[in-house]
């Protein structure tokens, strides 16, 4: 009976291993460059009909000359996102030595 239980643990000890290394893995390709052009959204027509208001989370991948070359929406609400998406494309990051994954969030509200 104590075998079952030894396995189990050992299963759920080799997954929290795995995505804490998966984690850092991760972390270890975002920066945080700091931003020397940044473009403000238009808030959207539909969202200020509607009453919209909110953050959207992107990820930009910016060059190493600081130009976007992709933006990917992670979360936020999407009559929101394809503004905050158009805005981000825009922005200009300090130069690096290589490309790199920014975290960016906006907030819209139509206050």
């Amino acid at each position: 009976m104590l075998r079952p239980v030894i396995l189990i643990c050992r299963i759920v000890l080799c997954a929290a291993l795995c995505v804490s290394f998966a984690v850092a893995q991760q972390s270890s390709t975002e920066s945080t460059r700091k931003v020397v052009n940044r473009v403000v959204p238009a808030y959207p027509e539909l969202a200020r009909t509607m009453n919209v208001k909110g953050n959207v989370r992107l990820e930009a991948l910016v060059a190493a000359n600081g130009t976007v070359k992709s933006v990917t929406v992670i979360g936020g609400h999407p009559v929101l996102a394809q503004a905050a998406e158009r805005a981000v494309e825009k922005w200009k990051w300090e130069p690096a030595a290589h490309e790199s994954h920014e975290l960016v969030e906006l907030r819209f509200n139509p206050e």
